[in-house]
């Protein structure tokens, strides 16, 4: 029986005899907005695609667990793959251990065996970290079809002088998972010889003439979340746990890679989803990776991070779009009654207004997605993914004179709470805009610095220090909302009886303190 081996990099349940000493690497990207005939003559023209020739397969995959998901929780994924048609098939067993992470670039052990038909096999899983799971066979008499996968592959092997070989997959049709269904079209790059900088090359040679996100969720990731929402949810900040002897460039490396993958996650989601909250998370997102970017900064070397300029139109689109959600869905729909007041020609006026926002709001959602698919921000998130990638790495980080993790981000926090206790003293009352707008910042810094690190400590002032943050963030950002909606209503053209009492409302609240 012929075993394909490849590796796994960091998982407890690989501490068995017959662990592999080869490492898979594999870089995943999203392919947003181009249809199927498009997408394979723009593929065609790249350089280190257009001299090889492609060769396409049909597959088939149905993934295995246990009615409580005992394999998801390990990061264990188990499939059967139907090579060809139902007519001709050819079956193969494939386990995968580890490699579930906030990176799109992925490190995990793949151990992939034909065998003879359509049922999982427990002789194929001797020999692999599966006998270190499943001690006494228990866990596989459990093991049930969970949710399938059905697309059409295309595959180029890329092979370079220097020795070096990619395997890009371009996979295109969908995930069925608790009876939804979920479109799909992705690449694949995996290292079959070289370091991983062979993949970002060659993905920047990809993101010049296809529009690219880097994704870090699996197909089994997000079958599952689509098995449990019917739909992939808005990606919510999870901040990685960090332990007190962690180093500090690592630590960085855990906390700007889960921010990242916050913000690059709801980019995908975005080119389908109407949800406002998967604008507000995408920046969300994007705001917590640049706090948490400048908090680490003294240990990074100057010059190394991208510049980020070409995504500054797309979060200037994703700042409007969030802006014109919030104004009909948080501030407005509370003040309706107030306007209307039982009249009817009020209630014509307040939804003539809610017209206009909905109109300005599908309009800017549909400028949003057309800025996620230029090629500028695909080559943006791939420089920032590599250079994420990189920040463990000694020659990139700079030791702080404490090595120890805790106490240098202690020193950072209190240094942000310092300041932010300095804005609020200088701020001249309710009417200071540019005060108050510092204090809000400021307030999101350290609300965003202690969720990251905060852990560390559990500790009273921590505690105390966040939920200063919260409340104020949250106190300032209602007025700031509120003027933003007076804006919008005078940039919009509404009826001028919304936009006098929006300031009635704004001039009470201040009233009110």
């Amino acid at each position: 029986m012929m075993v394909r081996t490849v590796v796994v990099v960091d998982s407890s349940v690989m501490n068995t005899p017959s662990t592999p000493h080869a490492q898979e690497v594999e870089l995943k990207l999203a392919l947003p907005a181009t249809g199927p005939a498009a997408l394979l003559r723009q593929l065609s023209r790249v350089p280190a695609l257009a001299r090889r020739k492609a060769t396409t397969l049909q597959l088939h995959n149905v993934y295995y667990d246990t009615p409580e998901q005992t394999l998801r929780d390990l990061r264990v994924a188990l499939r059967l793959r139907r090579v060809g048609s139902a007519a001709t098939p050819q079956w193969l067993q494939t386990l995968k251990v580890g490699g579930a992470g906030d990176s799109a670039l992925s490190q995990r052990g793949e151990w992939e065996t034909p065998v003879a038909g359509p049922a999982l096999s427990s002789q194929a899983l001797q020999a692999t970290p599966w006998t270190g799971i499943d001690l006494d066979g228990r866990l596989f008499d459990t093991l049930t079809p969970c949710f399938e996968t059905s697309f059409e592959r295309t595959r180029w092997v890329v092979r370079q002088r220097d020795g070096s070989a990619v395997e890009v997959a371009l996979d295109r049709g969908h995930i069925t998972a608790g009876g939804h269904r979920l479109a799909l079209c992705e690449l694949e790059l995996e290292l079959l010889a070289g370091s991983p900088e062979v993949l970002f090359a060659l993905a920047g040679q990809i993101a010049e003439r296809v529009a690219v996100l880097p994704l870090s969720a699996s197909k089994s990731e997000r079958a599952y979340a689509l098995a449990q929402h019917g739909a992939l949810p808005p990606r919510r900040a999870r901040p990685p746990t960090l332990t007190p002897g962690l180093a500090v460039a690592q630590a960085a490396q855990r906390v700007l890679r889960e921010a990242f993958d916050q913000f690059v996650t709801n980019l995908h989601l975005l080119a389908h989803s109407d949800d406002p909250e998967v604008v507000h998370q995408a920046r969300v997102g994007w705001r917590r990776f640049r706090s948490l970017q400048r908090l680490f900064k003294p240990v990074l070397r100057d010059g190394d991070a991208p510049t980020w300029l070409a995504l500054q139109p797309l979060c200037q689109a994703l700042g409007e779009l969030r802006d014109l959600d919030v104004a009909r869905t948080d501030t407005l729909a509370p003040l309706a009654d107030a306007f209307v007041r039982g009249s009817a020609s009020r209630q014509l006026v307040w939804q003539t207004m809610l017209k206009l926002l909905t109109q300005a709001a599908r309009q800017q959602r549909l400028a949003v997605r057309h800025a996620i698919t230029q090629p500028s921000v695909g080559a943006c998130l791939l420089a920032t993914t590599q250079w994420l990638e990189s920040l463990a790495q000694p020659e990139t980080a700079i030791l702080p004179p404490d090595p120890h993790l805790s106490g240098w981000a202690r020193r950072r926090l209190r240094r942000l709470h310092q300041r932010l206790q300095g804005a609020m003293r200088e701020s001249r009352g309710e009417e200071d805009t540019l005060g108050q707008h510092r204090a809000r910042i400021l307030a999101k810094h350290l609300r965003y610095g202690i969720e990251a690190l905060g852990g560390l400590w559990h500790k009273p002032w921590a505690h105390a220090w966040q939920q200063q943050a919260v409340t104020l963030q949250g106190k300032l950002g209602a007025m700031r909302d509120l003027a933003r909606a007076l804006e919008l209503m005078d940039a919009l053209g509404v009826d001028p009886t919304v936009i006098a009492f929006l300031r009635g409302v704004a001039v009470g609240r201040i009233a009110r303190g």
